[in-house]
């Protein structure tokens, strides 16, 4: 049991949990409606799967840079509960049997953007960017983004300016959410060497970048409302749902001792943010 539950960890099912909530809502935008049941699930099963190959490589890869930080010390790796050579065939084998789920039970196109993701997420963020670049959150935020355009993909077999307007969301959602949380974490990524903004750049720096990223996930926002041709009433919670999140950004302060409590607040908000849009555009879809 122990073991299973290490297995389990290598995939990171928190943050499996945040992919999922975006993926449901493309899907239903896509169909209009509800698409069958058997589609649901292999697109939810697939997509967890793909997201846990990723994320076990990843912790393959930074095993040793998680033996610096608190926050990833206990990580079955690090802790040697499961070896590299292990957790690498885990890895390949629920990254090889998400792919087959996909072919076999959605659509070519959606199979070819979760191998993409994968494979981007591993490649272009582990190994390529997050130890390289201050904005490697930014570039390497798009694999978090894919589950929007997989759940499409996974209904139609195409691509859709409204698929891409959802996947702005993600995209421009991601930078603000993940540097909150480096707010709160700065010493920890600081020990392993990763340039996360709020490590090497000021917080005056940090903050123009997160309201720049949140004007544009708002405005993203608006734009998919208006390209699902949703209901008024649904822009219009839209743009409130984006204005308490520009509110929660207002109280972090340069100078302010709370700095760092009110950064783990807008890291927490921007998760209620994205799950209360992601009901929004179920319920608007379903009520037109």
């Amino acid at each position: 049991m122990v073991l299973l539950r290490a297995y389990v960890a290598l995939m990171k099912l928190r943050v499996v949990e945040l992919l999922i909530i975006s993926t449901i809502p493309a899907m239903i935008l896509a169909e209009k409606g509800v698409p069958s049941f058997a589609l649901i699930i292999a697109t939810l099963v697939g997509g967890t799967l793909a997201a846990g190959s990723a994320n076990a490589f990843n912790m393959v890869i930074e095993s040793d840079l998680d033996k610096l930080m608190a926050r990833t010390a206990k990580r079955p790796i690090v802790t040697g509960l499961i070896s590299k050579t292990n957790a690498t065939i885990f890895a390949t084998l629920i990254g090889i049997l998400s792919l087959i789920l996909f072919w076999f039970f959605t659509t070519p196109l959606a199979t070819l953007l979760t191998l993409i993701a994968i494979v981007f997420y591993v490649v272009v963020y582990t190994m390529a960017l997050k130890q390289r670049t201050a904005q490697n959150i930014v570039w390497g935020g798009a694999a978090g983004c894919m589950p929007v355009l997989i759940g499409w993909a996974a209904v139609t077999n195409s691509l859709s300016l409204t698929a891409w307007a959802f996947f702005f969301v993600i995209f421009f959602w991601t930078p603000p959410h993940f540097w909150a949380l480096a707010i709160k974490y700065k010493d920890d990524y600081a020990a392993a060497g990763t340039p996360m903004l709020p490590v090497v750049a000021t917080k005056g720096r940090v903050l123009k970048e997160m309201w720049f990223h949140t004007i544009l996930m708002i405005t993203s926002s608006v734009w998919l409302v208006l390209a699902a041709d949703l209901p008024t009433w649904s822009l219009a919670i839209t743009v409130a749902l984006g204005l308490v999140f520009a509110r929660q950004l207002i109280a972090l302060k340069e100078g302010s001792p709370e700095y760092t409590k009110v950064a783990g607040k807008i890291f927490q908000w921007s998760i209620t943010y994205l799950s209360l849009l992601s009901v929004l555009l179920v319920v608007a879809q379903l009520l037109s």
